[in-house]
């Protein structure tokens, strides 16, 4: 849990820079209501995160949340996936390597060309993965699970996802 804190700590510098304003800052406040200085030190509390879907994907499967950086750009970034049961990723893979952090729930995850979501292995809060660049991998949250999953993904942009399959759909319902 230790890297999620510092993984959300980090997170906020962007909140800060995309004009988030104090009062979305009021439930992490002292008992005094002092803030700290957002230019020094950023805070953004979980609730206050906005989670939006991702274009072109199934609108029930799974929500992102840019914390810091473009995904698109040659530099760092740090978003929050938010995974709905029932859907994972096909096999694909990216352009650099990628360090994830389970922050609730219980993310399902495997490698591989071949999707067989059955074989995933489960990784719960606190729980760290790292993906190495140009492997073939998926993930996702089984429709039994009662819950979503959320995991904070550190990376270096630009991302260039490749489906292993790209004529056949990039998230799939299980």
């Amino acid at each position: 849990m230790l890297i999620a804190s510092s993984l959300l700590a980090a997170a906020g510098i962007t909140g800060c820079e995309n004009g988030t304003s104090p009062s979305n800052l009021a439930s992490t406040s002292h008992a005094d209501g002092h803030l700290p200085d957002p230019n020094e030190t950023f805070v953004l509390a979980y609730d206050k995160i906005s989670f939006q879907p991702w274009a072109e994907l199934p609108p029930t499967s799974g929500q992102m949340a840019t914390l810091y950086g473009d995904l698109n750009s040659p530099e760092p970034y740090l978003v929050m996936m938010k995974w709905n049961s029932g859907w994972f990723s096909a096999p694909h893979s990216y352009a650099t390597d990628r360090i994830c952090v389970v922050v609730f729930g219980t993310w399902w995850v495997n490698s591989g060309n071949e999707f067989s979501p059955q074989d995933a292995v489960p990784v719960g809060p606190g729980g760290y993965v790292k993906r190495t660049a140009r492997t073939p991998h998926y993930d996702g949250v089984p429709a039994a699970a009662h819950e979503p999953a959320v995991i904070a993904i550190f990376g270096l942009g630009p991302v260039d996802i490749q489906l292993v399959e790209p004529a056949k759909p990039s998230w799939r319902q299980v």
